[in-house]
């Protein structure tokens, strides 16, 4: 079987102050520090055996920020390395330093790497996604799009080369006109996506099929928005549970959850990049959702 795992441990806590994330200069204890790195270690070891013999992909989607502590960056390297994983990635501010990615496999690695606007200069970030590109890290940019943020988007969009995908977040709980959501379309062609809510219930999705969310004690969720206990990776006990079924939620808002509604047919439009949200085919031709709509040279790496 191949399966997708969107692994989230104890982790809380990050070094930006966003004043949209709730999660902003979280600190955590030694004592939950330890309790995430033991958690992750053992997500690893897990992987390593690899008990039922499965195709694994992995993305670590952490409350906070994963790349500053030292356990994610080794996870990393070392689950890139494992013949049965096709993908390892994380999501990040990529606010901590790269040099570590050298020993990961390239074929294998990647980040899906956020631009927070008045939390780090647009020069430092894109110096760092420069950096990527150089050698070989697969990669997607993005940003909120939140209405201060447009211009800077724009000044983004055009300094980045045009094979890397900007995907923009619609900003929770703001509504956008049409003349803002084209603004925002201009930018990220699949926009569409993002700006409205999908209707999920009883609608077939890979989660809870080939797609799972694992927490740090090993509890296995269909996906991060149903609460459902599958079972327990540890165990074994969620395997049984593994078949196609319909949503049981209303409605699905966000990347990480409707990118796997089949109805969406999003693994065509994200193919051989839906982890780290990678479009399958670069630039222009990603064209408009309609269904919903009705490298620089590689260097010392920047810190």
């Amino acid at each position: 079987m191949n399966l997708s795992i969107l692994y989230r441990g104890p982790l809380a806590s990050c070094d930006y102050d966003c004043p949209y994330c709730p999660f902003a200069k979280r600190r955590d204890s030694r004592e939950q520090l330890r309790a995430d790195r033991a958690a992750l270690a053992r997500f690893v070891e897990w992987a390593r055996a690899n008990p039922a013999g499965d195709r694994i992909s992995v993305l670590f989607t952490p409350w906070g920020e994963g790349l500053v502590r030292s356990w994610y960056r080794r996870a990393l390297v070392e689950l890139s390395h494992l013949p049965h994983v096709d993908r390892v990635a994380i999501q990040t501010n990529l606010s901590g330093r790269l040099d570590w990615l050298l020993d990961a496999d390239p074929a294998r690695v990647a980040l899906w790497a956020t631009y927070h606007p008045g939390q780090v200069a647009r020069e430092r970030f894109l110096g760092k996604v420069s950096w990527l590109a150089g050698h070989g890290i697969r990669h997607s940019v993005g940003m909120v799009g939140l209405p201060e943020h447009l211009t800077e988007a724009r000044a983004v969009r055009a300094l980045l080369p045009e094979s890397t995908y900007l995907w923009v977040n619609a900003a929770e709980g703001l509504r956008y006109d049409a003349a803002e959501e084209a603004s925002w379309t201009g930018l990220d062609p699949l926009f569409g996506y993002s700006v409205r809510p999908h209707a999920s219930l009883g609608h077939e999705c890979r989660a809870g099929e080939t797609a799972l969310s694992v927490l740090g004690d090993g509890t296995v969720r269909r996906c991060h928005f149903l609460p459902e206990p599958l079972g327990n990776l540890y165990d074994g006990s969620y395997r049984a549970a593994l078949r196609p079924r319909g949503c049981t939620k209303a409605e699905c808002d966000c990347h990480i959850g409707y990118v796997h509604l089949k109805r969406l047919d999003l693994y065509q439009v994200f193919a051989g990049g839906v982890l780290e949200r990678v479009p399958a085919a670069p630039g222009p031709t990603w064209g408009a959702p309609a269904a919903v709509m009705s490298a620089p040279a590689a260097g010392t790496p920047p810190r």
